[in-house]
This record gives structure tokens, sequence and C-alpha cells, in this order.
């Protein structure tokens, strides 16, 4: 079953590695999901001091909370990409991570450097917004 979000993109706006708008039609449900973390069943911290595989792992866990939810990535809408650090090349070490992950549904997101996130040892976090027709329920 094809998603019920539409990616917007504008010849009028600078070439970006994602979408610029999403829409869902009317009657779709919105499903928004807790930041994504790098936390293993035990609840550890993945990988400390590594970027990349602790986004592949909010990866996993954003994976795990769409299904639970009936979705997959291809029915998230939009991101926002949480980095611990001031280095703009951390920044990009983390979304290079997530922009392969979502492949050609490259949903409009946002990519931040923030001070400190909530786990010890978490350097990233991935919060995201999905949609599904109704039908899907």
């Amino acid at each position: 079953m094809s998603s019920a979000v539409q990616l917007i993109r504008s010849a009028d706006l600078a070439a970006a590695p994602y979408a610029y708008a999403a829409t869902a039609p009317a009657g779709s449900r919105l499903i928004f999901l807790a930041g994504a973390c790098p936390l293993e069943d035990d609840g550890s911290t993945t990988a400390p001091g590594d970027y990349a595989a602790q986004a592949s792992r909010c990866l996993e866990t954003l994976d795990l909370a769409l299904r639970a939810s009936g979705a997959t990535i291809a029915d998230v809408i939009s991101t926002r990409v949480l980095v611990a650090s001031s280095s703009q090349a951390d920044l990009v070490t983390a979304w290079n991570v997530v922009h392969e992950a979502f492949a050609e549904h490259d949903v409009p997101s946002t990519l931040m450097g923030v001070t400190v996130l909530g786990y010890d040892d978490q350097l990233v976090e991935i919060e995201a917004v999905a949609a599904i027709a109704e039908a899907n329920r």
C-alpha cells in the first residue's frame, strides 16, 4: 500500500537533501512519535562516542515504534534530528545515516546541534511524525 504522505519540492528553493514540505490528505491519522533514542534492550546507551552508530540505533528504535503504530518509514511526514555537539561534522555524520535510511522518501527534516540529551552518553535522538490513511487503522 502506498503512503498517504506527499512530499513537496520547489525549483524556487535551494537544492536540499530533503523535501521542503509534506502533506497528508484529510482523514489521515497522524502519529506523533517520542524521540527515538540509541538505547539497547538493557537500557544502556549504544556505542558511546559514535555518532553514526547511535543514529543507526535510533533508526532501528524509530522503525519499531512505527510498526507498533501500524506505520513504516514511508509514512513519516517529518523528522527532527538532534545531535549533542557543536561540531557541524558530527551533525553531518548523524545526518548521513538518517538520509541514507530514508533514501527516496526524503521528508522535511531539521538537523539541530544541542548541548545535551537525556541519557548518559547519548549523542543522537530522532523525532518523527507519520501519517497513515484512515483505512490503515
